[in-house]
Formats: C-alpha cells, sequence, structure tokens
C-alpha cells in the first residue's frame, strides 16, 4: 500500500504541475519577432511588426502583460493556499483532491479554447488564470498530508527527495507537450494537459487510500528517540520547547481534533522556514515562468527549442532535490543543507547569465547545476521540512496538523512565487542583467532566515545543550 499511494500521489502531483507550465511555453508564441516569420502570401496586414502576434499581446508592453497573467495565477494560488490546509484536514482527502483536479483541468481547457473562440479580451485569460490558481491550491496539502500518513520519519527526506522530483517532472513533461502543439495550434498546449489533469482526478476518485487504518494497515512511526535531529528534538536532555503552561497552545485536545493556523504557526521552525521558501520559491517560479522566454530572447531559440532546453533546468531539479533530501537525512540538518545550497546557488546564477549561453554545453551545464541548486531547497522544505514540522512530538500525536502546516510553509512560499514572475515582468524591459540581480538578492535573503536555525544545529552536532526555559529559543 505504501509504494502504491507513493506513486499514486506522485502521478497526482505531476499531473498539477504539467498543467501549470504550458503558459512559459506558449508566451514566446503569444509575442514573437515577426521579422523571423515567413508571411502567408494572402495575408492582409497592417502593421509588419505585430502581424503574427496574438492580441493583446502584441503590444510594447507585452512583458508587463505576462507578469499580470502569471499573477492572477500566483496570487490566486497564494491566497487559497493559507485556507486549503484547513480544508484539507476537515474534508476526506479524496474527495478534495479528485474535486481540485476536475475544476483544474476545466479552468486550463478553457485557457486553450481561447485560441479557437478567438479571444483576444486580456481579462478573460486573467480570469481563468485566477479561477485556476485557486483549485490548485487543493493539491499540494493534501498529497503531503496523505504520504506523511504513511510515512515515517526514517528516511523521509531521501523518500520525499524521490517523491518530490514529480514537479520536475510534471515541469518537463508540460514543457515537452506544449512544446508539441505551440507552434501549430497553441490552444492544445493547455487543452492535453488540462485532460490529463482530468483523467489523473478520476483516478484518485477511485483508487486513493488516505490513511493505513483505513485499509486495517499500521501506522508509521513518526519520532524516534535514538534519530539524530538537532533542528526539532524535542527531551529532557537537550531543549524543551514548551513549559507547562504554553504546551496548551498547540497541543490538541484529543488525536483526531485539526490544530488552529495560530497553533501551527507555534511550532519551532515553522516561521523560519515558510520565510525562507518565500525567497527560495521567487527564485523558483521565476524560472518557471519566465526561462523560455529568457532563453528564446538571449540565445534566440525558436519557441519549442527554447521549451525544450528549459527542461534541463528541472532535471537539476530532480537530482538537487534528491541530494538535499539524502544529505539532511544523513546529517540531521534540514537548515543547514538548504542554507549551504542556497549560498552557492548564488554565485552560479551570476555565472549561468553572464556566460550561460556560451555554447550550448555551457548552457546545458549550466541549466543543470542551477536547477539543482535552486530547487533543492525548494523541494526539501516544501516536503521533508513540511512533514516533520507537522508531525511535532509538540504536537502530542495529533497528526491531522500536517496538512495546515504544509498551508502555511507553502502558502507563505506561494507569496514570493506570486511576487517573482511579477517583479520579472515589470524588471526585465529594464534587462535581464536586472532580473538576475533580483534573484541572487532572494537567494541570499532566504539564506539568511535559516542563519539562526543552522547555528542551533550546529550546536547540536557539536553537543551544547541550552538551559531549559518556556519556548524553545530559535
Amino acid at each position: 500500500y505504501r509504494g502504491f499511494i507513493l506513486v499514486l500521489t506522485f502521478l497526482f502531483y505531476t499531473a498539477y504541475h504539467l498543467s501549470r507550465k504550458p503558459i512559459s511555453i506558449v508566451k514566446s508564441q503569444l509575442h514573437r519577432n515577426c521579422s523571423f516569420v515567413i508571411r502567408p502570401a494572402d495575408l492582409n496586414i497592417t502593421d509588419n511588426d505585430t502581424w503574427c502576434d496574438w492580441a493583446p499581446f502584441d503590444q510594447d508592453n507585452y512583458q508587463n502583460l505576462f507578469g499580470w497573467l502569471d499573477n492572477c495565477f500566483l496570487v490566486a494560488y497564494a491566497i487559497g493556499m493559507f485556507f486549503s490546509g484547513m480544508f484539507g484536514e476537515r474534508l476526506p482527502l479524496r474527495y478534495y483532491l479528485a474535486s481540485g483536479m476536475l475544476l483544474s483541468g476545466l479552468f486550463t481547457v478553457l485557457f486553450g479554447l481561447g485560441y479557437y473562440w478567438t479571444i483576444h479580451s486580456l481579462w478573460y485569460y486573467c480570469l481563468v488564470q485566477a479561477l485556476n490558481g485557486l483549485v490548485q491550491t487543493t493539491g499540494w496539502p493534501a498529497v503531503v498530508a496523505c504520504v506523511g500518513n504513511w510515512f515515517g520519519k526514517g528516511k523521509r527526506g531521501f523518500i520525499m527527495g524521490m517523491w518530490n522530483s514529480h514537479t520536475s517532472v510534471g515541469n518537463i513533461l508540460g514543457s515537452l507537450i506544449a512544446g508539441a502543439f505551440v507552434s501549430s495550434a497553441w490552444g492544445m498546449s493547455f487543452i492535453v494537459p488540462g485532460i490529463i489533469i482530468g483523467v489523473m482526478g478520476i483516478l484518485c476518485f477511485f483508487f486513493l487510500v488516505e490513511k493505513p487504518e483505513d485499509v486495517n494497515c499500521s501506522l508509521p512511526q513518526h519520532h524516534e528517540d535514538t534519530e539524530r535531529e538537532p533542528l526539532l528534538r524535542n527531551s529532557s536532555n537537550n531543549e524543551e520547547i514548551f513549559n507547562n503552561h504554553t504546551s496548551a497552545v498547540v497541543e490538541a485536545e484529543e488525536q483526531s481534533e485539526a490544530i488552529s493556523f495560530c497553533g501551527a504557526l507555534q511550532i519551532p521552525g515553522v516561521v523560519e522556514f515558510s520565510l525562507c521558501l518565500l525567497f527560495a520559491k521567487l527564485v523558483s517560479y521565476t524560472f518557471l515562468y519566465w526561462l523560455p522566454l529568457y532563453i528564446a530572447n538571449v540565445a534566440h531559440f525558436d519557441p519549442k527549442a527554447a521549451g525544450d532546453m528549459s527542461t534541463l533546468f528541472d532535471v537539476g531539479g530532480i537530482l538537487g532535490g534528491v541530494l538535499a533530501g539524502v544529505v539532511s537525512d544523513y546529517t540531521g540538518g534540514r537548515a543547514t543543507t538548504c542554507c549551504v545550497m542556497l549560498i552557492v546557488a548564488a554565485p552560479m546564477l551570476f555565472l549561468y547569465n553572464l556566460v550561460g549561453q556560451n555554447g550550448v554545453s555551457t548552457t546545458v551545464g549550466m541549466l543543470l547545476l542551477c536547477g539543482g541548486l535552486v530547487n533543492g531547497p525548494y523541494a526539501l522544505i516544501t516536503t521533508a521540512v513540511s512533514a516533520d514540522l507537522g508531525t511535532h512530538e509538540c504536537l502530542r500525536g495529533n497528526s491531522r496538523a500536517l496538512s495546515t502546516v504544509t498551508a502555511i510553509i507553502d502558502g507563505t512560499g506561494s507569496i514570493g512565487a506570486a511576487i517573482g514572475p511579477l517583479l520579472a515582468g515589470l524588471i526585465s524591459p529594464t534587462g535581464w542583467n536586472n532580473v538576475f540581480y533580483m534573484l541572487i538578492t532572494a537567494d541570499v535573503l532566504a539564506c539568511l532566515l535559516l542563519s539562526r536555525l543552522v547555528f542551533k544545529e550546529i550546536r547540536g552536532w557539536c553537543g551544547h545543550t541550552t538551559r531549559q526555559r518556556g519556548f524553545k529559543e530559535i
């Protein structure tokens, strides 16, 4: 059953990301350099510069319009994510996931039908994107909660590092599917992914098993006294996180009671990792939505070739997520692993912008490296760290907190995911160099936000203890 659930949830969230990716591929088709496009002989045109573009993205401010289009999805996603976890704890996950995937498929298809219905209204595309962003929030808290229900803590970083490759696999498949249709009929770049996620919703309704007890299986072990875990460990020999008069804040009155939003914020590490993810996701989603257009503009690739080349960033993301999970399992230092990767990522982003387009081999190598370093911390925080904190010992066995904790962390990160593409749309007209400076700054800030947790992990490795008093000082 555990293997079945792992594969099933992998496919589900692959479909979620697969349906998000087409917009980044289609951008370079909606606004092209028409001087390089062969004009049909029977076409009457009034503007030689924009005849091949799709209105309303045929204007000079097309990059700003793309930024607003991205933001409609991402702002709706960020807002909805804070409520999604609470709904996920109180509703059956099977129904919740299935309905979310079916609705997401509908809105993805509606975006693509704009091509066949010759819709040129920006508001139509913005509305569809916003509604899709809302229903996409059903995915992440639910699948993480489901996997957390089935897997204990032992090798959670490795297991979830492998499992979290669904994000990159979905991006890769979404790029390839969208790229196959983008030059001929870009509407199919959305319709096909929409159908795929809808089919996955039907599979979820019929086959998802939410918890081990539903099929009379034994529960996983979430806590091990002997496990090396300097950040999250809670024992009398180390640091006591809550004293008697404050433990009631997050302690569930009964095992089945859902935790409150404020109670989840009291769990040590939730705020720090949430804010770190805000900046890490800002970088990751800027690449997700703007990398194909950057490659097309700077390296002068056609839309399909730029989309195919951008998949290498996600291939690197798969490797980086697995590496981050393995290292954090071995060392017990989730925060330190993230911080080291973020530190190395900053100069690598600068190098990619400087020399990344000097030959195909250089481009391939830099995309793989940057993808691993950028997506590694993002993957670790959204999976293993979220599951660790959602099943923290201070919760006294209240496993229903997992969905809310996951939603808080990913919801905060989604604010960064909304800000990044918007800033890229506003900054890119001034030059791509400035976009990369923005990304490097975000990486540095993400690293700084983890500095206190890294310090505590290092002290834990060195055998230091702090004196016992009320809340853990983090």
